[in-house]
C-alpha cells in the first residue's frame, strides 16, 4: 500500500511540474537582452526574463550579434505578448515560445533573416528547414565561411576567464 501512495503522489507531482512549466503568460515586452532573450512585465506585474525556445542568437560580442538584437527589439519591444513557457534551463530561466501581438512568432524572422541558429540539440524541423533557407541564401550571419555558433563561443569565452583559486 504505501508503494501504491509513493507512486501515487510521484506521478502527482510529475503532473504538477509539467504544468506549471507549460503555463502561458501575457504580458509586455520591456527591454531586449539579447537577440533571443527579452524581459517582459506580466499582467500581474511580474518582471522576467525569457530565453527563446528552440533559437540561439549570436551573442552581442559576437559579429551578427547587435544586428540580431535590433531586429528582435523591433519585432518585439513595447508590445504586448503570449509567453508559453515550454521549461527552464540549467539555472532556473524561463524558456518559451513568444508570441507578438497574439500571432506572431519572432522566431521564424530572426531565422529568415540569418541571426540566429536553432538549437544546439533537438532542433524543430520546422526552425531548421528556415534556418537552412536562410543559409543556402546566404542571409545575415551565413555570408561568413564558418560562423561560429553562439554555444561554441560560450564556451570559448569561459575557457578564456582566469581560473579562481
Amino acid at each position: 500500500m504505501k508503494r501504491l501512495n509513493l507512486v501515487g503522489l510521484f506521478v502527482l507531482s510529475a503532473v504538477c511540474a509539467l504544468a506549471s512549466t507549460n503555463s502561458e503568460i501575457a504580458g509586455k515586452v520591456v527591454n531586449v537582452i539579447d537577440g533571443n532573450t527579452v524581459e517582459i512585465i506580466s499582467i500581474d506585474l511580474e518582471r522576467m526574463k525569457i530565453y527563446f525556445f528552440g533559437i540561439d542568437a549570436p551573442e552581442l560580442d559576437q559579429e551578427y550579434g547587435d544586428r540580431a538584437k535590433k531586429l528582435m527589439e523591433k519585432i518585439t519591444l513595447n508590445k504586448n505578448v503570449v509567453v508559453q513557457i515550454t521549461g527552464k534551463d540549467r539555472l532556473g530561466q524561463r524558456i518559451g515560445i513568444v508570441l507578438v501581438e497574439g500571432n506572431v512568432d519572432p522566431r521564424l524572422e530572426m531565422l529568415k533573416q540569418g541571426l540566429a541558429w536553432t538549437a544546439e540539440k533537438n532542433a524543430i524541423p520546422e526552425l531548421e528547414s528556415l534556418k537552412e533557407l536562410a543559409r543556402a541564401k546566404k542571409r545575415g550571419l551565413w555570408r561568413q565561411d564558418n560562423p561560429v555558433p553562439p554555444w561554441v563561443f560560450r564556451r570559448q569565452q569561459t575557457m578564456l576567464m582566469p581560473k579562481s583559486s
